[in-house]
């Protein structure tokens, strides 16, 4: 679901604006039904990294049902919150990609994924930290630098807090929006997640947040664990 729209800054949201509708996220068993008749749906949502390469029948499918409706990419590998900075190929990958299909929204994660050059396949947290808040602003920056516009940070699904941690969750996502001008992805199932896995308010959550800065919504679903004689959403 797209937000109100984004506040200007001085990177733009580019062409092909997502529509103040509800969307859904594109996978590849749907693309065949999206390519023959186009559902009445206000626009997709795709994986950024899934279509990566310089061509293909992907990228190909995803440049056709570009034409009839408006893009938002969501990326899940740029790994914002390393210390070690962006990895220059995949960031220009990501710059080819923005350039070709002009997606009218972008996205990341609040969260890192790379260490030592070692990439993990997962969206791992931080420590809420001042030291962590510069590293990740800093990334955005260059990472807006580099795609030439705005993008959008998604708060985080956790299981724990850090012992680490100085900055409450909602004032660390606040501080990057207002020193990077970056917009949020708001995810109203991770809150959910977190709030019950860590035993804070959500409502007080939602409240800290800079809710103008929102240009996106997740709305999705969670599973119930049993560890150690609790259950944990996940």
């Amino acid at each position: 679901m797209a937000g109100p729209p984004v506040s200007a800054t001085d990177h733009g949201t580019g062409p092909g604006p997502i529509p103040a509708r509800a969307g859904i996220g594109l996978r590849h068993p749907h693309v065949r039904q999206f390519l023959d008749a186009p559902p009445a749906i206000g626009w997709v949502e795709v994986h950024s990294e899934n279509y990566l390469a310089a061509g293909g029948l992907r990228l190909s499918a995803l440049e056709r049902i570009r034409r009839d409706l408006p893009v938002s990419c969501h990326g899940v590998g740029l790994s914002l919150g390393s210390a070690e900075g962006l990895d220059d190929a995949h960031l220009a990958a990501l710059a080819r990609l923005f350039e070709r299909i002009e997606p009218g929204l972008v996205s990341e994660h609040v969260s890192w994924s790379v260490s030592g050059g070692v990439y993990y396949n997962d969206l791992l947290p931080l420590p809420l930290t001042e030291e962590a808040l510069g590293v990740f602003c800093r990334n955005v920056d260059r990472a807006q630098e580099a795609f030439g516009r705005r993008i959008l940070v998604e708060n985080p699904s956790t299981y724990l807090d850090f012992a680490a941690s100085r900055i409450p969750e909602p004032e660390f996502i606040a501080e990057i929006a207002r020193r990077t001008g970056c917009g949020l992805l708001l995810d109203a199932n991770n809150i959910h997640v977190s709030a019950h896995n860590r035993g804070f308010d959500a409502g007080a959550y939602l409240a800290a947040l800079p809710l103008a800065a929102v240009g996106e919504i997740h709305i999705a679903g969670h599973a119930r664990r049993s560890i150690g004689g609790e259950t944990v959403l996940i």
